[in-house]
């Protein structure tokens, strides 16, 4: 029998829908590949075996009574510690929410759950999603599969890890600012930060509110469009005032062909600082292959884009200081013991429940919003995302999609980056699209000529044409993945069929 990372989502379905294997052998399968696997990358801070067991037997005892099975019947998947779910710690890998159990379902959560998938755990990240490498988290840093001695990316790496792994066919993550299409590029994975409120937030625990996405990753486009499916149905969230409904079927042209449609490529962003050689050549590459589909390259202007870290490292701090003001010691959380007054007990609580990153950024959001400071740096921020929004617009009316680096270069080792403003520049090319709210995709490129590790290639597109991203993703993936059809990436070779298999 085959080993489930063998597999992708839609052939586990299919699989569980057939009768070839059960959800609970599926489901054992996966919990045995995280048992094998996870000692080395550490992608999980919790591993709820009860409850992946207890949906998988649901799915089976729904095929038994012959009801219809959802689209991810018996998927192992994960979620990254942001997201709240029943009988799960959900501590944003953070001392101050290490004891809190959820109380509720986040709705991308319980989408997933009404499409059949086995929830199998919950992910490492960086500390309340400050960070780029997985390094900040409070509990461990979690290893990249491909090179245990490198980052996963941040802040969703133990999401992207568990992925690339095999630990899991597809996970959850949030992109704040390239959360998601980061660590899917350092992991060799897709991973997709959709249009903002395409999928609802309600139940993720805010970090940057005007900023925030949820998205999939999965080893394949195909997956990640099933996953889109998923976390789309059922329309528009009433508990998230930001969502709106996508009456889209992100499978029905995945497969469409792109000849004739026009691809954008910004010249400034090729020849940017930091930019490695090796992950240039690889989106060139990308290029030449849209195009030998029958893909227009056309040049477009983002005349602004130079401003994008600068706008989000004030607009982000801010709204992360204004949502991590709830976390104070006294309803839940860290609270300090032996502390005299109120005061005392707040201040003590946020000073050690905290790590460091969290409470720089909370103090750069205080700072920001003071009196006197905020005309100065917060209204031009503001001001800066007005005009990059514009420069998509007119950019759009160009091409279909932009193709651009995910991330600068191959994932860097543990300790490498020290400086914060160096960590900070890792997501120099998914910024801009946070800022803007539209949507944007990392697709796997192979391995690098010099490094060896994952490359990748974004695509951004305009605000709710996430589906013709997916179509644009589909044809990167027909030309780079390994000889098997364009099928998707591979699991990284040290981790591949290391337990989980099915019996």
């Amino acid at each position: 029998m085959a080993n489930f990372d063998q597999l992708s989502a839609r052939e586990i379905a299919a699989g569980v829908a057939n009768g070839d294997f059960t959800a609970t052998e599926v489901a054992r399968a996966a919990l045995d590949a995280v048992e094998a696997r996870d000692g080395e990358v550490k992608a999980f801070l919790q591993v709820s075996a009860d409850l992946a067991l207890a949906a998988a037997e649901k799915t089976d005892k729904a095929r038994a009574a012959g009801e219809k099975l959802g689209p991810l019947a018996g998927v192992p998947v994960a979620f990254k510690d942001n997201m709240h779910l029943v009988g799960t710690r959900t501590t944003c890998a953070s001392k101050m929410l290490a004891n809190y159990e959820s109380t509720f379902t986040a709705t991308c959560v319980q989408r997933m759950l009404d499409a059949g998938a086995t929830p199998v755990g919950k992910t490492n990240m960086d500390e309340f999603a400050f960070g780029s490498s997985t390094e900040s988290s409070a509990f461990h840093p979690t290893a990249n599969p491909w090179d245990t001695g490198r980052v996963p990316g941040g802040s969703s790496g133990g999401s992207a890890a568990a992925v690339a792994a095999g630990e899991v066919t597809v996970s959850l993550g949030s992109d704040t600012g390239g959360s998601i299409r980061q660590p899917a590029s350092l992991c060799g994975v897709v991973g997709m930060k959709p249009t903002y409120g395409a999928v609802s937030r309600y139940g993720v625990v805010a970090f940057g509110s005007s900023l925030d996405q949820v998205g999939p990753f999965g080893r394949s486009v195909e997956d990640v469009a099933l996953a889109m499916n998923a976390l789309t149905a059922g329309g528009r969230d009433p508990w998230d005032s930001t969502s709106q409904p996508v009456d889209v079927d992100f499978l029905a042209r995945l497969n469409d062909p792109i000849e004739g449609r026009r691809v954008g490529i910004v010249p400034a962003l090729m020849e940017a600082a930091g930019l490695t050689d090796e992950v240039r050549d690889a989106v060139t590459a990308a290029g030449r292959a849209l195009a030998d589909q029958g893909a227009e390259l056309v040049e477009v202007d983002l005349p602004n884009i130079a401003s994008a870290i600068a706008a989000y490292y004030v607009i982000a701090p801010c709204e992360a200081f204004s949502n991590l003001a709830r976390f104070d010691g006294v309803r839940y959380g860290y609270q300090e013991p032996g502390q005299a007054t109120l005061a005392e007990q707040t201040s003590k609580s946020r000073a050690h429940g905290f790590g460091e990153e969290a409470k720089r950024r909370q103090m750069l959001g205080a700072y920001l919003l003071s009196s006197g400071t905020y005309d100065k740096y917060y209204y031009p921020a503001q001001q800066v995302r007005t005009l990059i929004t514009a420069d998509y617009a007119r950019a759009y009316e160009k091409c279909d999609v932009i193709l651009m680096p995910a991330a600068p270069r191959t994932a860097f080792k543990f300790g490498e980056l020290s400086d914060p403003t160096q960590m900070y520049a890792s997501d120099l090319f998914t910024i801009s699209n946070n800022i803007v709210g539209n949507g944007g995709i990392s697709v796997p490129l192979g391995l690098g000529a010099q490094s060896g590790l994952p490359v990748s290639a974004q695509l951004q597109g305009p605000a709710f044409a996430d589906a013709t991203l997916l179509t644009f993703a589909r044809a990167i993936e027909r030309s780079f993945s390994p000889s098997d059809g364009g099928t998707g990436a591979p699991v990284a070779p040290a981790f591949a069929g290391k337990g989980g298999e099915l019996a």
